[in-house]
């Protein structure tokens, strides 16, 4: 009776108490929370209610597996002794990355709900994004280093390996060039402020803005919902316009094709009527102008502004819009038109190929 109550009283023990110290635990962060509503932190540290479960049920196993008296357990006494270390080391790995990432966060929520610059909220959140990612990457290095130093056969090869750690080492930079580069310019990226998350930005003739930045990529998202993912390497070797540096607000232009009989100063008239009309308009400038003409038509340029690029573009197709259906209502001659009258009388008629000057002269 002993051998099956001491088994069951030692790993349900283990588990029960884990529950509960859990239970508490998450019980004391929801107080603090509803007592602390600005402190985001204590509702992310919530988010590790598993793997607190997993290391703390793991760590109890392990230090009282050889008081249950199970004979599997006393048989493979090191291979469940190494079994639970190797779990415990992933739990806590696992532990460690939720509650830096609830701490990176809970910042970056503070900072941004009292920031009332948007490039340098953006700025903010670009740097910790990365930081989080170079945190779980050590992570990760570090636990999966510690899972291979418990084998014993490990720490041999470990010792051999650090003879020829220098040959290694070159030989791992030469193989990961590509990847190393673009490592560090991703950091150089978070911290030369060169480009953000949430960046208006034209890269190969792309019109986008910057949805994700990692440590070996950037994604553009487009206007049309296209995604390109770009390595890092790129916005530190070649030349790209970003449309948020120094402020997103932004001057556009429409033009008009029109008549030499044009109204150009009620067009003027009009497009403030327009603008006052548009909410996009932030009302820094405009203006109505004749930058050409032709033979047959003048060019009429319109300069708006608006608060960033999105808007821009809102505001310069309802400019385009209104104006030409107020000239094709109103003032319908001001549209280009092509001319199709016949010669004025006593001008000869030029034969198929034949030069009219040409003829005109030969007669003279």
């Amino acid at each position: 009776m002993e051998d099956v109550l001491r088994p069951v009283a030692v790993i349900g023990g283990a588990v029960l108490l884990t529950l509960i110290l859990v239970w508490l635990t998450d019980r004391g962060l929801h107080r603090i929370d509803a007592a602390h509503p600005e402190t985001p932190l204590w509702g992310l540290l919530r988010r590790c209610r598993i793997p607190l479960r997993v290391a703390l049920c793991t760590a109890l196993l392990l230090a009282s597996f050889d008081e249950a008296g199970l004979k599997i357990a006393a048989d493979h006494e090191a291979g469940v002794g190494q079994a639970l270390t190797l779990v415990l080391i992933a739990a806590t790995a696992w532990l460690a990355v939720r509650a830096a990432a609830a701490i990176v966060e809970s910042s970056y929520s503070r900072y941004a709900a009292s920031g009332r610059d948007a490039a340098r909220v953006r700025r903010v959140r670009t740097q910790v994004t990365l930081i989080q990612r170079v945190v779980t990457a050590v992570v990760i290095v570090v636990a999966a280093a510690s899972m291979l130093l418990t084998f014993p056969a490990m720490r041999a090869v470990g010792t051999s390996m650090l003879a020829s750690a220098g040959l290694l080492g070159i030989v791992a930079g030469i193989a990961a060039q590509s990847t190393l580069g673009n490592l560090f310019a991703g950091l150089q990226i978070a911290f030369g402020d060169m480009v953000r998350i949430g960046d208006t930005v034209v890269v190969d003739g792309e019109w986008g803005t910057v949805e994700e930045i990692t440590l070996t990529s950037l994604t553009v998202r487009t206007w049309d919902e296209r995604r390109i993912t770009m390595p890092v390497s790129y916005f530190t070797g070649k030349p790209f316009e970003n449309w948020s540096r120094g402020g997103a607000q932004m001057t556009g232009t429409v033009f008009f094709h029109l008549d030499h009989s044009a109204p150009v100063e009620k067009m003027r008239q009009q497009l403030l009527e327009v603008l006052q009309e548009c909410p996009d308009w932030d009302g820094r400038s405009w203006s109505l102008v004749v930058t050409d003409t032709t033979p047959s038509t003048i060019v009429v340029r319109a300069l708006v502004t608006a608060r960033d690029a999105d808007t821009l573009w809102t505001v310069r197709c309802e400019v385009r819009e209104r104006l030409l259906e107020w000239l094709r209502t109103e003032h319908a001659y001001a549209l280009p038109r092509i001319s199709t009258a016949p010669a004025p009388p006593g001008v000869p008629e030029a034969r198929h190929g034949e030069d009219p000057d040409a003829r005109r002269l030969s007669k003279d």
